[in-house]
């Protein structure tokens, strides 16, 4: 068991290892060029903390290098709207002249993130808007959070000169916008040709090489980046969906490996899943070691609880736990959804594994006790001899309850109904509790 434990250990130790030494490799395509330099970065697929770290190291470098103009291409349907606030910020933050170039859609949080560039550059195919914000079960979000979105939908917009009510309307359906397609009840979606209506647009291009014509800067050096194998590995994993998943893999095998003799594949694979979750977190930049520790401290807690008394420590290390993920989390409402979510799938399975193989598997063989006690192992519990109800004797010894007395001959020790009986004084048997003889003086 040791030594599956350490190979275990050393698997997940060397993975984390790897996975941190990806962070530091990426690839930067250049072509040639003269004088000007443009960094091409993509904004594409669902909007989250790994793409913010993704396009805050880019941009850093855009301006680190004396970038000309950085150009996104932009292809989202949305995401997490605080992950589109950094973005958002991001941009707000450039000195460089920006342009986003809608390949196919900007929709949601795409569509702020589009509108906090310097320029709008549009696909013939591509459309923009349909901004509402929603939970994570994709139920309306409250009066609040709504209100707050509309807010920033507008103040991207003015704060490059666009008019606020085509902003508000892709977030807010009360708007009527009937001459766009969203009537009263409807969010706006633009297409190129009414977004360059409504100043929503500078144009509309074919492809990228067009773009960069219309912009004067053909013969400029291209930058292509594109994320790091780390951070496309971290954008999986910081997925609002993939995070429930893993925490259920980590706590589900981490409790069929008690069921299970030494250590082996469940637990290899809850503490890979641990390992996936918190790399995927600090790549984003949204853990640090601190939670690492407390993880395993956490972990050390509990494994000590089976084998201290009181449930102070299984307790401080189910905090510790709950602590490091929530410390981890960019969204403490989703975080706690997803160990509920990982909490009930491992009861489920835990009563499954109860009801099939029962708890003297595994771990649980060395803190229960399995031993049986039947007549067949020559056990024979304490007999209860009705039989001498009634008998009369004589107290050999002082009853002080107890004693012992004589009935035909067979000496028993007695015990009087609490009071206190002589010696040579006749007694008679009341009742018998096994090996308890209760007797009282005779009058």
């Amino acid at each position: 068991m040791k030594k599956s434990w350490r190979l275990s250990m050393w698997i997940a130790i060397m993975l984390f290892s790897v996975l941190l030494s990806l962070n530091h490799l990426y690839a930067v395509v250049q072509a040639d060029g003269d004088g000007k330099t443009v960094y091409v970065i993509p904004v594409k697929d669902t909007v989250e903390r790994g793409m913010s770290s993704f396009l805050e190291r880019t941009t850093s470098e855009a301006e680190e290098n004396g970038a000309d103009h950085i150009l996104f291409e932009v292809d989202t349907p949305g995401g997490r709207v605080d992950a589109a606030g950094e973005i958002g910020e991001i941009f707000q933050d450039l000195e460089i002249p920006n342009s986003a170039f809608v390949t196919n859609r900007a929709y949601s949080a795409g569509s702020y993130i589009a509108l906090n560039a310097d320029e709008i550059y549009m696909k013939p195919t591509a459309t923009m808007g349909a901004s509402g914000v929603i939970n994570s079960d994709g139920t309306a979000a409250d009066k609040k959070a709504q209100s707050a979105w509309i807010s920033s939908m507008v103040a991207a917009a003015e704060a490059n000169g666009r008019d606020p009510l085509y902003a508000r309307a892709m977030a807010d359906p009360d708007v009527d916008l009937s001459d766009y397609g969203a009537g009263k009840g409807e969010f706006l979606t633009l297409g190129p040709t009414e977004a360059e209506e409504v100043g929503y647009a500078e144009g509309i291009v074919d492809d990228r090489n067009e773009l960069l014509s219309v912009l004067g800067l053909s013969d400029a050096t291209i930058v292509e980046e594109n994320p790091t194998t780390s951070e496309n590995i971290a954008r999986f994993l910081t997925n609002p969906v993939v995070i429930p998943i893993l925490l259920s893999i980590a706590s589900i095998g981490l409790v069929v490996e008690l069921y299970s003799p030494g250590f082996g594949i469940p637990g290899t694979m809850g503490l890979l899943a641990l390992v996936l979750f918190f790399y995927g977190h600090i790549v984003a930049g949204l853990a640090g070691y601190e939670a690492i520790i407390l993880l395993v401290l956490g972990i050390g807690l509990v494994i000590a609880e089976f084998f201290l008394p009181g449930g102070i420590a299984g307790i401080a290390g189910v905090v510790a736990i709950v602590s490091s993920l929530m410390l981890s989390s960019a969204d403490l409402g989703h975080m706690a959804m997803s160990i509920g979510i990982a909490l009930i799938v491992t009861i489920i399975v835990s009563i499954i594994l109860f009801k099939t193989l029962g708890m003297e598997k595994g771990f649980f063989r060395h803190i229960i006790l399995n031993d049986s006690t039947s007549s067949d192992l020559g056990y024979v519990s304490s007999v209860n001899r009705l039989e001498l109800i009634g008998m009369e004797g004589t107290t050999l010894t002082p009853l002080r309850p107890a004693g012992t007395a004589d009935f035909n001959g067979e000496r028993l020790d007695v015990v009087t109904e609490g009071g206190f009986v002589d010696r040579d004084q006749p007694v008679v048997i009341k009742k018998t509790e096994g090996s308890r003889i209760v007797v009282r003086e005779k009058n």
